[in-house]
Protein backbone atom coordinates (compact mmCIF):
# COMPACT_ATOMS: atom_id res chain seq x y z
CA UNK A 1 0.00 0.00 0.00
CA UNK A 2 2.83 2.36 0.89
CA UNK A 3 4.46 1.72 -2.50
CA UNK A 4 1.21 2.50 -4.30
CA UNK A 5 0.75 5.74 -2.38
CA UNK A 6 4.32 6.82 -3.12
CA UNK A 7 3.87 5.99 -6.81
CA UNK A 8 0.66 7.98 -6.96
CA UNK A 9 2.28 10.95 -5.23
CA UNK A 10 5.24 10.80 -7.59
CA UNK A 11 2.92 10.69 -10.63
CA UNK A 12 0.98 13.69 -9.33
CA UNK A 13 4.19 15.66 -8.75
CA UNK A 14 5.45 14.86 -12.23
CA UNK A 15 2.13 15.93 -13.76
CA UNK A 16 2.20 19.21 -11.84
CA UNK A 17 5.78 19.88 -12.90
CA UNK A 18 5.16 19.12 -16.58
CA UNK A 19 5.12 22.19 -18.84
CA UNK A 20 1.71 23.42 -19.97
CA UNK A 21 0.72 22.47 -23.50
CA UNK A 22 1.28 25.47 -25.74
CA UNK A 23 -1.82 27.10 -27.11
CA UNK A 24 -2.38 26.42 -30.78
CA UNK A 25 -2.09 29.25 -33.28
CA UNK A 26 -4.89 30.14 -35.69
CA UNK A 27 -5.35 32.68 -38.45
CA UNK A 28 -8.56 34.70 -38.71
CA UNK A 29 -9.68 36.40 -41.91
CA UNK A 30 -12.90 37.58 -43.52
CA UNK A 31 -14.56 36.61 -46.79
CA UNK A 32 -17.33 38.13 -48.86
CA UNK A 33 -20.14 38.65 -48.29
CA UNK A 34 -20.38 37.96 -44.54
CA UNK A 35 -17.97 35.20 -43.52
CA UNK A 36 -15.43 34.99 -40.72
CA UNK A 37 -12.87 32.28 -41.44
CA UNK A 38 -10.69 30.48 -38.87
CA UNK A 39 -7.61 28.67 -40.20
CA UNK A 40 -5.36 26.14 -38.46
CA UNK A 41 -2.02 27.54 -39.54
CA UNK A 42 0.02 24.41 -38.79
CA UNK A 43 -2.45 21.98 -40.38
CA UNK A 44 -2.90 24.27 -43.42
CA UNK A 45 -6.67 23.97 -43.34
CA UNK A 46 -9.81 25.96 -42.64
CA UNK A 47 -11.36 24.77 -39.39
CA UNK A 48 -14.41 27.04 -39.06
CA UNK A 49 -16.44 29.40 -41.23
CA UNK A 50 -18.91 31.58 -39.32
CA UNK A 51 -21.60 33.83 -40.75
CA UNK A 52 -21.68 37.43 -39.55
CA UNK A 53 -25.34 38.40 -38.99
CA UNK A 54 -27.08 41.52 -40.16
CA UNK A 55 -25.77 42.43 -43.59
CA UNK A 56 -22.41 42.22 -45.20
CA UNK A 57 -20.82 42.80 -48.61
CA UNK A 58 -17.29 42.64 -47.21
CA UNK A 59 -15.84 42.21 -43.70
CA UNK A 60 -13.15 44.80 -43.08
CA UNK A 61 -10.97 45.39 -40.05
CA UNK A 62 -10.77 42.41 -37.69
CA UNK A 63 -9.64 42.84 -34.08
CA UNK A 64 -9.28 39.77 -31.82
CA UNK A 65 -10.00 40.02 -28.10
CA UNK A 66 -6.89 39.67 -25.90
CA UNK A 67 -7.84 36.08 -25.00
CA UNK A 68 -8.34 35.20 -28.68
CA UNK A 69 -11.91 34.00 -28.15
CA UNK A 70 -13.82 36.79 -29.92
CA UNK A 71 -13.19 38.61 -33.19
CA UNK A 72 -14.64 42.11 -33.63
CA UNK A 73 -15.32 42.82 -37.30
CA UNK A 74 -16.27 46.01 -39.17
CA UNK A 75 -19.21 44.90 -41.31
CA UNK A 76 -22.57 45.94 -42.82
CA UNK A 77 -21.17 48.46 -45.31
CA UNK A 78 -18.98 49.99 -42.55
CA UNK A 79 -22.12 50.73 -40.50
CA UNK A 80 -21.59 48.16 -37.75
CA UNK A 81 -19.18 46.13 -35.66
CA UNK A 82 -20.00 42.52 -34.90
CA UNK A 83 -18.26 40.44 -32.23
CA UNK A 84 -18.18 36.73 -33.12
CA UNK A 85 -17.23 33.91 -30.75
CA UNK A 86 -14.54 32.14 -32.79
CA UNK A 87 -15.34 28.70 -31.37
CA UNK A 88 -19.14 28.70 -31.59
CA UNK A 89 -19.89 31.35 -34.23
CA UNK A 90 -22.34 33.09 -31.88
CA UNK A 91 -22.64 36.86 -32.19
CA UNK A 92 -21.76 38.05 -28.68
CA UNK A 93 -21.40 41.77 -29.48
CA UNK A 94 -23.07 44.13 -31.91
CA UNK A 95 -22.95 47.88 -32.36
CA UNK A 96 -24.94 49.52 -35.18
CA UNK A 97 -23.95 53.14 -35.70
CA UNK A 98 -26.42 54.81 -38.07
CA UNK A 99 -29.97 56.12 -37.60
CA UNK A 100 -32.43 57.40 -40.25
CA UNK A 101 -31.09 60.95 -39.94
CA UNK A 102 -27.49 60.19 -38.99
CA UNK A 103 -25.15 58.14 -41.19
CA UNK A 104 -22.07 56.92 -39.33
CA UNK A 105 -19.30 54.86 -40.91
CA UNK A 106 -16.46 53.00 -39.21
CA UNK A 107 -13.53 53.93 -41.40
CA UNK A 108 -11.28 50.91 -40.74
CA UNK A 109 -9.47 52.04 -37.57
CA UNK A 110 -10.41 49.96 -34.53
CA UNK A 111 -8.76 48.28 -31.53
CA UNK A 112 -9.68 46.70 -28.21
CA UNK A 113 -8.12 47.67 -24.88
CA UNK A 114 -5.52 45.20 -23.53
CA UNK A 115 -7.88 44.20 -20.70
CA UNK A 116 -10.56 43.36 -23.29
CA UNK A 117 -13.18 45.59 -21.65
CA UNK A 118 -13.48 48.42 -24.20
CA UNK A 119 -13.64 48.59 -27.99
CA UNK A 120 -12.47 51.78 -29.72
CA UNK A 121 -13.85 52.56 -33.18
CA UNK A 122 -12.94 55.52 -35.38
CA UNK A 123 -16.12 56.96 -36.91
CA UNK A 124 -16.99 59.44 -39.63
CA UNK A 125 -20.52 60.85 -39.03
CA UNK A 126 -22.78 62.76 -41.44
CA UNK A 127 -26.07 64.41 -40.44
CA UNK A 128 -28.79 63.89 -43.08
CA UNK A 129 -30.82 67.10 -43.33
CA UNK A 130 -33.83 67.77 -45.62
CA UNK A 131 -31.75 69.52 -48.27
CA UNK A 132 -28.14 68.67 -47.49
CA UNK A 133 -25.63 66.38 -45.83
CA UNK A 134 -23.78 68.00 -42.94
CA UNK A 135 -20.34 66.52 -42.37
CA UNK A 136 -19.57 66.34 -38.65
CA UNK A 137 -16.32 66.02 -36.75
CA UNK A 138 -14.67 62.64 -36.83
CA UNK A 139 -14.51 60.83 -33.51
CA UNK A 140 -13.60 57.67 -31.66
CA UNK A 141 -16.59 55.86 -30.14
CA UNK A 142 -15.89 53.67 -27.10
CA UNK A 143 -18.04 50.62 -26.36
CA UNK A 144 -18.07 48.22 -23.42
CA UNK A 145 -17.54 44.74 -24.83
CA UNK A 146 -19.67 43.33 -22.00
CA UNK A 147 -22.69 45.24 -23.32
CA UNK A 148 -23.15 42.57 -25.96
CA UNK A 149 -25.63 42.82 -28.83
CA UNK A 150 -27.15 46.30 -29.08
CA UNK A 151 -24.16 48.05 -27.50
CA UNK A 152 -24.10 51.84 -27.50
CA UNK A 153 -21.08 54.11 -26.98
CA UNK A 154 -20.26 54.84 -23.36
CA UNK A 155 -18.30 57.89 -24.50
CA UNK A 156 -17.00 59.53 -27.67
CA UNK A 157 -13.77 61.45 -28.18
CA UNK A 158 -12.82 63.95 -30.85
CA UNK A 159 -10.18 62.59 -33.19
CA UNK A 160 -8.18 63.96 -36.13
CA UNK A 161 -9.60 63.21 -39.58
CA UNK A 162 -8.25 60.43 -41.83
CA UNK A 163 -7.34 57.97 -39.05
CA UNK A 164 -6.68 54.58 -40.69
CA UNK A 165 -5.24 52.48 -37.85
CA UNK A 166 -5.75 52.41 -34.06
CA UNK A 167 -3.31 50.50 -31.86
CA UNK A 168 -3.10 50.27 -28.08
CA UNK A 169 0.18 50.40 -26.23
CA UNK A 170 0.91 47.15 -24.43
CA UNK A 171 0.18 48.70 -21.03
CA UNK A 172 -3.12 50.20 -22.20
CA UNK A 173 -2.09 53.71 -21.26
CA UNK A 174 -1.86 55.10 -24.80
CA UNK A 175 -4.06 54.77 -27.86
CA UNK A 176 -2.01 55.31 -31.01
CA UNK A 177 -3.80 56.71 -34.07
CA UNK A 178 -2.27 56.78 -37.53
CA UNK A 179 -3.50 59.48 -39.88
CA UNK A 180 -1.57 62.17 -41.69
CA UNK A 181 0.61 62.10 -38.59
CA UNK A 182 0.96 59.55 -35.78
CA UNK A 183 -0.85 60.60 -32.61
CA UNK A 184 -0.44 59.32 -29.05
CA UNK A 185 -3.86 59.78 -27.43
CA UNK A 186 -5.22 59.47 -23.91
CA UNK A 187 -7.72 56.57 -24.15
CA UNK A 188 -9.89 58.10 -21.42
CA UNK A 189 -10.25 61.63 -22.78
CA UNK A 190 -8.97 61.54 -26.36
CA UNK A 191 -6.43 64.27 -25.63
CA UNK A 192 -3.45 64.14 -28.00
CA UNK A 193 -0.40 63.84 -25.80
CA UNK A 194 2.20 63.62 -28.54
CA UNK A 195 2.38 63.95 -32.32
CA UNK A 196 5.01 62.24 -34.44
CA UNK A 197 5.12 64.07 -37.75
CA UNK A 198 4.61 61.93 -40.84
CA UNK A 199 2.99 63.95 -43.65
CA UNK A 200 4.13 67.10 -41.85
CA UNK A 201 7.74 66.07 -41.40
CA UNK A 202 10.48 68.61 -42.11
CA UNK A 203 13.09 66.21 -43.46
CA UNK A 204 15.69 68.04 -45.53
CA UNK A 205 15.49 67.51 -49.30
CA UNK A 206 12.38 65.32 -48.97
CA UNK A 207 8.76 65.94 -49.99
CA UNK A 208 5.91 64.98 -47.62
CA UNK A 209 5.48 61.20 -47.42
CA UNK A 210 2.30 59.24 -48.06
CA UNK A 211 0.90 56.08 -46.44
CA UNK A 212 -1.85 53.75 -47.66
CA UNK A 213 -2.40 51.16 -44.93
CA UNK A 214 -5.54 49.97 -43.12
CA UNK A 215 -4.23 46.58 -41.92
CA UNK A 216 -3.59 46.48 -38.12
CA UNK A 217 -1.52 43.27 -37.94
CA UNK A 218 0.88 43.89 -35.06
CA UNK A 219 -0.15 41.37 -32.39
CA UNK A 220 2.79 38.97 -32.69
CA UNK A 221 5.70 41.40 -32.28
CA UNK A 222 3.82 44.23 -30.51
CA UNK A 223 5.30 46.47 -33.19
CA UNK A 224 3.14 48.22 -35.78
CA UNK A 225 4.78 48.80 -39.14
CA UNK A 226 3.74 50.40 -42.40
CA UNK A 227 5.47 51.38 -45.65
CA UNK A 228 5.67 55.05 -46.56
CA UNK A 229 6.43 56.72 -49.88
CA UNK A 230 8.23 59.96 -50.56
CA UNK A 231 10.43 61.71 -53.11
CA UNK A 232 13.62 63.69 -52.98
CA UNK A 233 13.63 67.39 -53.77
CA UNK A 234 17.33 67.44 -54.65
CA UNK A 235 17.02 65.00 -57.57
CA UNK A 236 15.27 65.38 -60.93
CA UNK A 237 11.85 63.69 -60.94
CA UNK A 238 13.03 61.59 -63.91
CA UNK A 239 15.78 60.04 -61.76
CA UNK A 240 14.60 56.57 -60.57
CA UNK A 241 16.26 57.15 -57.21
CA UNK A 242 14.18 60.28 -56.59
CA UNK A 243 11.17 58.20 -55.50
CA UNK A 244 11.84 56.46 -52.19
CA UNK A 245 10.06 53.86 -50.08
CA UNK A 246 10.64 53.52 -46.36
CA UNK A 247 9.28 51.71 -43.31
CA UNK A 248 7.64 53.31 -40.30
CA UNK A 249 7.74 51.24 -37.11
CA UNK A 250 6.03 51.91 -33.79
CA UNK A 251 7.03 49.79 -30.80
CA UNK A 252 3.83 49.38 -28.78
CA UNK A 253 5.78 48.51 -25.64
CA UNK A 254 8.29 51.35 -25.58
CA UNK A 255 6.54 53.92 -27.78
CA UNK A 256 9.63 54.29 -29.98
CA UNK A 257 8.88 55.50 -33.50
CA UNK A 258 11.30 55.13 -36.42
CA UNK A 259 11.11 56.01 -40.12
CA UNK A 260 13.83 54.87 -42.51
CA UNK A 261 14.06 54.53 -46.30
CA UNK A 262 15.05 51.11 -47.63
CA UNK A 263 14.79 51.28 -51.45
CA UNK A 264 13.90 53.26 -54.54
CA UNK A 265 10.13 52.92 -54.90
CA UNK A 266 9.41 49.61 -56.57
CA UNK A 267 7.02 46.91 -55.31
CA UNK A 268 5.86 47.64 -51.76
CA UNK A 269 2.48 49.37 -51.38
CA UNK A 270 0.21 48.22 -48.54
CA UNK A 271 0.63 46.16 -45.39
CA UNK A 272 3.63 44.81 -43.51
CA UNK A 273 4.44 42.78 -40.39
CA UNK A 274 7.39 42.61 -37.99
CA UNK A 275 9.12 39.35 -37.06
CA UNK A 276 8.52 38.85 -33.30
CA UNK A 277 11.87 37.04 -32.97
CA UNK A 278 13.90 39.56 -35.02
CA UNK A 279 12.24 42.91 -34.57
CA UNK A 280 14.40 44.66 -37.14
CA UNK A 281 13.07 42.27 -39.80
CA UNK A 282 9.90 43.34 -41.62
CA UNK A 283 7.89 41.61 -44.35
CA UNK A 284 5.63 43.43 -46.80
CA UNK A 285 3.26 42.15 -49.45
CA UNK A 286 1.48 43.13 -52.65
CA UNK A 287 2.28 41.40 -55.94
CA UNK A 288 5.59 40.39 -54.39
CA UNK A 289 6.70 39.31 -50.91
CA UNK A 290 9.53 41.46 -49.59
CA UNK A 291 11.91 40.88 -46.70
CA UNK A 292 13.31 44.13 -45.32
CA UNK A 293 15.98 45.02 -42.79
CA UNK A 294 14.24 48.07 -41.32
CA UNK A 295 17.11 48.80 -38.93
CA UNK A 296 19.74 48.99 -41.67
CA UNK A 297 17.29 50.41 -44.21
CA UNK A 298 17.74 47.85 -46.99
CA UNK A 299 15.83 45.28 -48.96
CA UNK A 300 17.04 41.75 -48.12
CA UNK A 301 15.08 39.59 -50.56
CA UNK A 302 12.01 39.65 -52.77
CA UNK A 303 9.98 37.00 -54.62
CA UNK A 304 7.08 37.12 -57.05
CA UNK A 305 3.69 35.91 -55.85
CA UNK A 306 0.99 34.12 -57.89
CA UNK A 307 -1.35 37.11 -57.53
CA UNK A 308 -1.94 40.24 -55.47
CA UNK A 309 -2.28 39.92 -51.68
CA UNK A 310 -3.30 42.79 -49.42
CA UNK A 311 -2.79 41.41 -45.91
CA UNK A 312 0.12 39.76 -44.13
CA UNK A 313 0.90 38.19 -40.77
CA UNK A 314 3.50 35.97 -39.14
CA UNK A 315 3.81 33.01 -36.78
CA UNK A 316 4.72 33.54 -33.15
CA UNK A 317 8.00 31.67 -33.56
CA UNK A 318 8.92 33.93 -36.49
CA UNK A 319 9.43 31.03 -38.90
CA UNK A 320 6.42 31.42 -41.20
CA UNK A 321 4.88 34.44 -42.88
CA UNK A 322 1.27 34.34 -44.10
CA UNK A 323 -0.13 36.35 -47.02
CA UNK A 324 -3.88 36.80 -47.49
CA UNK A 325 -6.62 39.19 -48.47
CA UNK A 326 -7.79 39.91 -52.03
CA UNK A 327 -8.84 36.46 -53.31
CA UNK A 328 -9.64 33.13 -51.60
CA UNK A 329 -6.32 31.69 -50.48
CA UNK A 330 -3.70 32.23 -47.79
CA UNK A 331 -0.09 31.51 -48.75
CA UNK A 332 2.54 30.26 -46.29
CA UNK A 333 6.21 31.19 -46.79
CA UNK A 334 9.48 30.68 -44.95
CA UNK A 335 10.73 33.84 -43.27
CA UNK A 336 14.28 32.59 -43.76
CA UNK A 337 14.31 31.81 -47.48
CA UNK A 338 10.90 33.08 -48.67
CA UNK A 339 10.31 29.57 -50.04
CA UNK A 340 6.64 28.67 -50.33
CA UNK A 341 5.74 26.14 -47.63
CA UNK A 342 2.04 25.67 -48.37
CA UNK A 343 -1.32 27.29 -48.88
CA UNK A 344 -4.91 27.23 -47.69
CA UNK A 345 -7.97 27.58 -49.92
CA UNK A 346 -11.28 28.90 -48.57
CA UNK A 347 -14.17 26.73 -49.71
CA UNK A 348 -16.19 28.22 -52.55
CA UNK A 349 -13.37 30.67 -53.32
CA UNK A 350 -14.91 33.86 -51.84
CA UNK A 351 -12.86 37.05 -51.96
CA UNK A 352 -11.24 38.15 -48.72
CA UNK A 353 -11.10 41.70 -50.03
CA UNK A 354 -9.49 44.13 -47.58
CA UNK A 355 -10.17 41.99 -44.50
CA UNK A 356 -7.44 41.91 -41.87
CA UNK A 357 -5.43 38.72 -41.39
CA UNK A 358 -5.03 38.23 -37.63
CA UNK A 359 -3.54 35.56 -35.35
CA UNK A 360 -5.07 34.12 -32.17
CA UNK A 361 -4.13 31.34 -29.77
CA UNK A 362 -6.38 28.88 -27.92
Amino acid sequence: MTTRILAALLAALLLAAAPAVSAKEYLVTGAKPNKLVVIDAAARQVTKIHEIPGGGIAPGTIVPSPDGKVAYVVTNHLNSVSGIDLQTGEQVFRADFSTPDHRVKAMFAMDVSPDGKELFVFQSPVRILPGEYKVEDTRIAVFRTADGVGAKPVRTMKAPRRIAVLAFSRDGGTLWALGWDLYAMDPKTGAVRQTHKVLNWTRKNYNPPDILDVWPQFEQAAVFSTPYFTSRKDLPPTDPSAARTGMLTLDLASGKVAMKDFEDTSAVIFSSVVNPQKKGEVFSVYTQLSKIDATAGKLVKRIDLPHTYYAINISGDGKEVYVGGTTCDVGVYSTDTLEKLGGIQIEGCPDQGVASLRTVRW
